[in-house]
């Protein structure tokens, strides 16, 4: 098995709104209505939003493969990219997805890791995240990888209002 990591390009767009659409789909289409699922994927993941992200200096992508399949895929934000002020010495991890036929091998570490890299060579103090208070899976993983909730937004699936809970952990 062979792991490599690539830094997105606008050249990689229709590949990263298929994953987005598949990973987010997999993860919440459970816990959600169709309607608000297929409003929030609309919204989220056209290509004329991902095209702005992807071409926001301080937002980068990138895709974990394995033997050269795409098996998910991590965005991490600075500066004005963080979806919340946390201001310059922070770095977001927006997304961390895995496509479910790749589950349970520490893609999600391996993810974690790379942005944890991102964040020492940009000197970051703190990263942090928001994550859906329902979401027991990815809350036990980040608090496994040494997060702690620190606060809670608003988040909108849809029209219907959710909790994500802002977990956080200072670098040394």
């Amino acid at each position: 098995m062979t792991i490599n990591m690539k830094k997105c390009t606008l050249e990689d767009l229709s590949r990263l709104q298929e994953i987005s659409y598949e990973t987010f789909n997999e993860t919440f289409k459970e816990q959600n209505s169709p309607e608000n699922m297929e409003a929030y994927l609309e919204k989220a993941f056209n290509l004329k939003q991902l095209e702005t992200e992807l071409s926001q200096r301080s937002s980068q992508f990138y895709f974990v493969e394995i033997d050269g399949e795409t098996a998910g895929y991590l965005k991490v934000n600075t500066d004005e990219a963080q979806t919340e002020e946390m201001g310059d010495e922070a770095l977001e991890i927006e997304r961390i997805y895995i496509r479910s036929p790749f589950q349970k091998q520490g893609l999600g570490k391996y993810l974690y890791n790379k942005a944890l890299e991102v964040a020492m060579e940009q000197n970051k103090k703190k990263i942090w995240l928001g994550v859906w208070e329902k979401n027991e899976k990815a809350i036990a993983f980040y608090k496994k990888m040494g997060f702690v909730q620190t606060g809670a937004h608003s988040f909108y699936m849809g029209d219907e209002e959710q909790t994500d809970f802002i977990m956080a952990k200072i670098l040394k």
